[in-house]
């Protein structure tokens, strides 16, 4: 159904048709435009990183750097029970093994959990900046530096939020803070692994492009056109975090207080504004009748049918899980729009 509040969508009001249209009428629409490299740049440094290297998505993005750090069969990697699934999926299609940790009580992961779960086979930590939240990068670097492993950021969720890893694999949909419709992008200040990952996501072609491929590799490049939107977002991203903040606030306070509705620890950055609430389903359906759209949080990776563990439910990430969901939360949400959405929030539970 159409919503009037919908839970996401994309700000397009800085440069971008004007970028567009300059690749459109200069015939640069493929992945050889020059907008491809400047975003790469300009989204590098804002990020205080040295490289870019743009995908096609932010699940290709994890792909290429797990890759590039040699990730394959028999390795493990650390993923968080409480994540999106392709975390998990670009781990799996390597060939190697995820090795899931439950979730603290801001939803990142339980970092007292991390040290327990690595064995010799551990090649890679992937921390999760879960709804704009950043996990505990202190604690993670010091065991990553303990025990010789990388550490690749999935920051999917998390634009502004400064990487501090080896890689850090942002993702590019339009739900997310900053968008180009599709894509993603990995960002590290080792010049090696930039090389790699760049001759990975762009079919392992040859300098002379003689056609002779030396290894199996990817199409996972990403498009002037797409590029031409994410630099004019890259552009607008200060005022969009701020923005953002703005929205996070509001939202705060008019939720405050509600029985039946708990507040979710803040974010560093918003992605989505989650809370946990009783009568979840009955919420949920009771604001979509209102216009406003809602989604229940992330399934425990270990339910999942390719990962199943039975012992599953005992997961605190399945106690979040079951009575999560996150509100319309996007950068052009006006304080009106958010008064309406608080103000239905606050009527299903006799809160006015």
């Amino acid at each position: 159904m159409a919503f009037t509040y919908p839970i996401s969508k994309p700000c397009l009001g800085g440069n971008e048709l004007a970028y567009v249209t300059e690749a459109v009428t200069g015939n640069w629409i493929s992945s050889q435009g020059p907008n491809v490299a400047k975003f790469e740049r300009a989204f590098a440094e804002y990020n205080g990183m040295a490289r870019g290297v743009s995908c096609s998505s932010g699940t290709t993005a994890l792909t290429v750097a797990l890759r590039a750090l040699g990730v394959g069969p028999g390795d493990e990697v650390l993923v968080p029970e409480f994540t999106y699934v392709a975390s998990a999926w670009s781990v799996t299609y390597l060939g190697a093994t995820p090795v899931f940790v439950d979730c603290a009580d801001d939803l990142t992961i339980d970092v007292t959990q991390l040290e327990a779960k690595i064995t010799a086979r551990t090649k890679v930590i992937m921390p999760v900046h879960v709804y704009g939240r950043q996990c505990d990068m202190t604690t993670i670097m010091r065991l990553a530096r303990e025990y010789g492993l990388r550490v690749v950021e999935d920051t999917a969720e998390a634009h502004g939020v400064r990487p501090v890893g080896d890689i850090a694999c942002f993702s590019l949909f339009a739900n997310k803070i900053i968008t180009a419709g599709e894509g993603g992008i990995c960002l590290t200040d080792d010049p090696w692994l930039a090389g790699q990952m760049a001759h990975l996501r762009g079919l392992g072609a040859s300098e002379e492009h003689s056609y002779l491929h030396r290894k199996v590799a990817y199409n996972f490049r990403f498009t002037n056109l797409q590029a031409s939107v994410a630099l004019a977002q890259v552009e607008r991203l200060d005022e969009i975090l701020a923005l953002r903040a703005a929205i996070e606030k509001r939202y705060q306070a008019g939720l405050e207080g509600i029985d039946g509705l708990t507040l979710m620890p803040p974010r560093d950055v918003l992605w989505m504004f989650d809370v946990l609430a009783e009568d979840r389903d009955g919420l949920s359906e009771y604001l979509a009748g209102e216009g406003i759209d809602t989604r229940p949080f992330f399934i425990p990776m270990s339910r999942q049918p390719m990962y199943f563990d039975p012992g599953w439910a005992s997961l605190n990430a399945a106690r979040f899980a079951a009575t999560g969901l996150y509100l319309p939360t996007y950068t052009d949400l006006s304080e009106g729009d958010q008064d309406y959405i608080i103000g239905r929030v606050r009527r299903f539970y006799g809160a006015n």
